[in-house]
């Protein structure tokens, strides 16, 4: 039985195994450093691989996650595709030490994305509103 606690509107949800989510002495799940989530596996429900988690994106201004940068495709880290995910359409899986993103490969296909020489206006609100659109997700910021 999976154990998702109540998130904040905005917020990535959190699920496991009540052993997984309170078997850390120290900090995780719930606080947890940023560049210990880079690297982590991204999966969809099937348990397909979508891709891994290249960065998360803050919002400085009001004290947020607004995304998570996922690099989707390539071969070794070339030629890989980066794409921004709503940090609200992520769940951690605390048992399978791993992120799911509810969306097939067809639909990461047709997504906006961008290489690592051309990233978007993410402060763009109209950019970021469609963002929040395509994925299902309130922006975070309202």
């Amino acid at each position: 039985m999976l154990n998702t606690p109540a998130i904040p509107p905005g917020g990535a949800a959190i699920s496991g195994s009540a052993e997984s989510l309170n078997q850390n002495p120290g900090p995780g799940p719930f606080l947890m450093l940023a560049d210990t989530l880079t690297g982590n596996d991204v999966v969809n429900p099937a348990g397909d691989k979508l891709g891994d988690i290249k960065g998360i994106m803050l919002d400085v201004q009001r004290g947020r996650i607004a995304y998570a940068v996922l690099s989707f495709g390539g071969l070794l880290g070339l030629g890989d595709k980066l794409f921004a995910l709503p940090w609200s359409a992520l769940l951690l899986d605390t048992d399978r030490k791993c992120f799911v993103l509810d969306a097939d490969k067809e639909r990461l296909e047709k997504a906006n994305g961008f290489d690592k020489d051309h990233w978007p206006s993410m402060a763009d609100p109209r950019w970021a509103s469609d963002l929040h659109l395509y994925y299902g997700r309130r922006p975070y910021w309202e």
